[in-house]
């Protein structure tokens, strides 16, 4: 079972919606140091997605610093060191600028796309 909800979304790799999907569950503490991840057959089978692209996930959850490999008892969360700011905001640019046009596209002024984020930026009562 995987250790963290999440849909899948049409129009952007699979791969990278659950490696986000994983960032999230850490932040947010749905996911912890010290918990069991899915084997990647087991990730395949439960998400319906190929083993390949599984494999994708894991190992990118790996070269993260998210996932280490624990002989006996599998694949194990752990609290990554966060990369720079310069670093994390670099991967946060594609998903802004698809953001950012579709602001556009909808005729959204700056103050109103800001308005936006603040709202949804603070905690829920």
């Amino acid at each position: 079972m995987l250790p963290f909800l999440f849909q899948l979304r049409d129009g952007e790799p699979v791969s990278d919606q659950i490696v986000r999907a994983a960032h999230r569950a850490l932040a947010n503490g749905e996911l912890r140091a010290g918990d069991l991840f899915p084997s990647v057959r087991a990730l395949a089978q439960e998400l319906k997605i190929s083993p390949t692209t599984a494999f994708k996930v894991v190992q990118e959850l790996k070269d993260l610093g998210f996932l280490i490999s624990r002989p006996g008892v599998g694949m194990v969360v752990q609290a990554p060191q966060l990369p720079p700011v310069a670093k994390r905001l670099e991967m946060l640019e594609p998903a802004a600028r698809r953001f950012l046009d579709e602001a556009r596209a909808l005729h959204l002024t700056a103050g109103e796309v800001e308005a936006l984020l603040r709202r949804l930026s603070d905690p829920e009562p």
